[in-house]
């Protein structure tokens, strides 16, 4: 029999789904006044051509137009967890009737026995290993997920639905979809279960995926893995999913791994040719909590990665507008404040000022150093003081869509607020 599997690793994750998508902003500042709120801005975008490019071409699917944008945004844990992101992504696909765009990559996170986002469903059968980039004795090949579940019997079926627990009901359909595993071998055959609806299917051997075109839009698809060559250590990898369909508007493709740090990505053998698929127009990058964690951090590894990383997003598109953001304050095994984020955070700033990007200091905004214990009293963060509770993310997500939302409105020479009070009223 199907079955379903949720790992979550929190069990204050059950909650975010049930929450509606209420602005929080506005009514608590004078109840956590060790936040700075003032601080709470996109620093050096206005010097960015980049994010000039990027805030017109929102602007036109704000006022009803047709346009593509599509944000990257990669991390952590509190990536994987997709709380935050899948907020941001909310807000952004509701904010005009022609702004949801297709829902796009996403990684079926149960199958390799780790939290899966509630937004959308997995459910599979047959015995499936999960191996992670973050894991030091893992070694298996990665893509752009950092994420690959294993499986080496027989036959298994797959369903994923798209729409799960959301602030909205029946967001996405799709009629295409792309399966990414290790098709450089012949051990394994992919099928979809509703054949008669396939119209065409193509295979990519440089970025390993298949993918078939459907007669129709459909919220849920099932495909079967099935064994088709009797040889040693036959073994089929996932590697991710990606559900499209012709919609303009923004598309919000997340990407997380727990405990991920630049390091870990860099061990993804096709993360650079998976990425090259696409043609971000702002790619979030919230990688350093992980980085910053131990005292063995090395500043100029963690610059030159930070680096290495922003040329590789420009080669995909030279006009995408990266978003650096400082990792938020956190403790050290529960123990002590880290005093190694300020390091990243001094960091990041030089990488933003000689790429010409954009930084939102998240941990500026925190409170700074030992800030976190502030949070976690307030309940705002776990005993942990790394991640945080449903509405510290909500807080969260609300401070970076005000901060993006105030930097457009001011590129674009609009009222202020004008842009939020759409965004959060639509």
């Amino acid at each position: 029999m199907m079955r379903h599997s949720y790992l979550l690793v929190y069990l204050w994750l059950l909650a975010v789904p049930c929450m509606a998508q209420t602005y929080v902003l506005d009514t608590l500042q004078s109840k956590y006044p060790f936040v700075n709120w003032k601080a709470n801005t996109i620093k050096m975008a206005e010097d960015s051509p980049a994010f000039k490019k990027l805030f017109c071409k929102l602007d036109t699917i704000a006022r009803g137009g047709k346009e593509k944008v599509h944000v990257f945004h990669i991390g952590g844990s509190h990536i994987q967890a997709d709380i935050y992101s899948n907020r941001l992504r909310s807000y952004l696909q509701t904010m005009s009737s022609t702004s949801k765009g297709q829902r796009g990559f996403i990684y079926p996170y149960s199958m390799a026995k780790t939290n899966n986002p509630g937004n959308y469903r997995v459910a599979f059968d047959g015995e499936w290993s999960g191996y992670r980039c973050s894991v030091r004795k893992d070694s298996v090949a990665w893509g752009l997920a950092g994420v690959t579940a294993i499986f080496k019997d027989s036959l298994a079926n797959v369903k994923i639905k798209v729409n799960g627990n959301n602030y909205h009901e029946d967001m996405y359909d799709f009629n295409k979809i792309r399966i990414f595993y290790d098709n450089w071998t012949t051990d394994y055959k992919v099928s979809l279960k509703q054949d008669s609806i396939v119209t065409n299917m193509v295979e990519n051997k440089k970025a390993h995926f298949i993918e078939y075109t459907l007669a129709n839009s459909v919220e849920e698809i099932e495909f079967c893995v099935e064994k088709i060559a009797d040889t040693t250590n036959a073994e089929f990898l996932m590697m991710g999913i990606e559900l499209m369909n012709d919609n303009e508007g923004v598309q919000y493709t997340s990407i997380g791994v727990n405990g991920g740090s630049f390091s870990y990505y860099n061990r993804c053998r096709y993360f650079d040719e998976q990425l090259l698929l696409y043609k971000p127009d702002l790619f979030i990058i919230s990688i350093g909590t992980n980085d910053a964690y131990h005292p063995d951090f090395k500043p100029e590894a963690y610059k030159r990665y930070y680096t290495d990383m922003i040329k590789l997003i420009q080669k995909a598109n030279p006009d995408c507008a990266v978003l650096l953001t400082v990792p938020n304050d956190s403790y050290y095994k529960r123990k002590i404040p880290n005093p190694r984020t300020r390091e990243a955070q001094k960091i990041i700033y030089e990488v933003a000022q000689e790429q010409k990007m954009a930084v939102w200091d998240f941990y500026e905004i925190m409170g700074g150093f030992n800030s976190s214990q502030s949070w976690y009293t307030h309940k705002l963060m776990p005993r942990d003081r790394i991640h945080f509770t449903v509405m510290g993310y909500r807080i969260k997500a609300d401070l970076l869509l005000q901060a993006l939302a105030n930097s457009w409105e001011k590129e674009m020479q609009l009222e202020p607020n004008a842009i939020l009070n759409q965004i959060i009223n639509e």
